[in-house]
């Protein structure tokens, strides 16, 4: 019997003002403005702004906005020390997703319902990327570091993860990918989160099931697959070899291909050149590597398969992070970093219908396709009676 498991793939099922994405053109659009533009002539903080409110904020706005994600930065002290019981071997993103939904029982928000969205978006954002570092020294056996005020939102993650203070040219690339990580439409854990929005529940809940929606390896563990393969191929020479064999035995190239974008993905483009940049700076090999693996699948793919493939964001951003001397299963947690002030505004925007007529919860059907009760199938036994 055909079952209906399409992934909801060009399925509709709500309006946003938040995102968009041209698959044919390749564009990428946060609240009417082109990511790359944003990458440009913007930063991380004014971008959070942007999805939050719906337009780039006026100088006043920017600083008190500022000012608000620099003094919610700290993390509960009983938050780290309960980080201190769990076992040094967990997973980075199932910690976050604890730590994320725990800050429910540390803080009560006040006010109407809608302000104290804003207040957990505001507390989500400056607190995951505390929370990740924390947890990264702790299994580490070494003390969190305290945020510090003076920095911006990308260089005090990189401050609280490694102890030192990144240089300005680090920092932007850092920042840059921040930016393009920000929101990405309808995807599943943007979708875990309005769903979860739909039923009134509050913004930690919802942001701690798109937590889990990203842990998995087809969306954000893809990342940490892509570096696997590239620490496993080691040399630009071994790429033609490693990528045929992949191809031909039907396997997937991970960081090539993408659901939506039918042409390259802007985000891959300028992480392209985020990785050429790293590579020039670091001397490190990784670049080079994974050029050669987007050549090589894209050869193979047109000559063996008369198709066309793209880089996804994946393919890039696994080897940038990895010169940035980022442990590499903190990829996925460092997606969320950036992500949370996407999935912020969709939740704020679900919840309370600011692209939709009113609120309304998804329920959706499904077809049975089991066994049917009755005298053409399940009859009640009693134990004692069954084979």
């Amino acid at each position: 019997m055909e079952t209906k498991n399409i992934g909801l793939r060009d399925v509709t099922v709500a309006d946003t003002k938040i995102s968009h994405i041209d698959g044919n053109k390749g564009k990428l659009i946060y609240r009417g403005f082109d990511v790359l533009d944003l990458t440009k002539n913007s930063n991380f903080e004014e971008t959070c702004f942007l999805l939050l409110h719906d337009h780039l904020p006026n100088q006043k706005e920017f600083d008190e906005f500022k000012v608000k994600l620099r003094d919610s930065r700290q993390i509960p002290e009983q938050m780290q020390k309960n980080m201190k019981n769990w076992r040094k071997d967990a997973e980075p993103m199932d910690a976050l997703q604890a730590f994320v939904a725990a800050l429910a029982g540390y803080y009560n928000e006040v006010g109407s319902a809608k302000e104290t969205s804003y207040q957990r978006a505001i507390n989500l954002i400056a607190k995951v990327p505390t929370i990740i570092a924390s947890w990264d020294r702790i299994r580490n056996d070494k003390e969190p570091i305290s945020p510090n005020p003076n920095l911006s939102h990308a260089s005090n993650f990189l401050y609280m993860l490694k102890g030192e203070e990144p240089d300005k040219e680090i920092e932007r690339i850092f920042d840059v990918c921040l930016i393009l990580h920000a929101d990405h439409t309808f995807n599943a854990s943007t979708f875990a989160a309005r769903e979860v929005a739909s039923t009134r529940a509050h913004m930690y809940s919802a942001v701690s099931a798109a937590v889990g929606a990203l842990s998995g390896e087809l969306h954000g563990g893809a990342n940490f697959e892509v570096m696997k393969m590239l620490l496993e191929i080691k040399d630009k020479n071994n790429v033609g070899n490693w990528i045929k064999l992949r191809l031909e035995n039907g396997d997937r190239v991970m960081g090539m291909g993408h659901a939506v974008y039918k042409t390259v993905d802007p985000r891959s483009t300028v992480l392209k050149e985020l990785s050429k940049k790293l590579a020039e700076k670091t001397k490190m090999p990784w670049y080079e590597i994974t050029k050669n693996v987007e050549d090589a699948t894209v050869k193979f793919m047109k000559k063996e398969k008369n198709k066309e493939i793209f880089p996804n964001v994946d393919l890039y951003s696994a080897s940038v992070y990895y010169m940035l001397e980022i442990p590499m299963d903190l990829n996925t947690p460092i997606f969320a970093i950036s992500r949370v002030a996407g999935w912020a505004a969709h939740v704020i925007e679900e919840r309370f219908a600011e692209a939709a007529p009113k609120p309304m919860l998804y329920r959706p059907k499904a077809v049975y396709v089991g066994k049917y009760a009755g005298p053409q199938g399940c009859t009640y036994l009693p134990i004692d009676e069954r084979e």
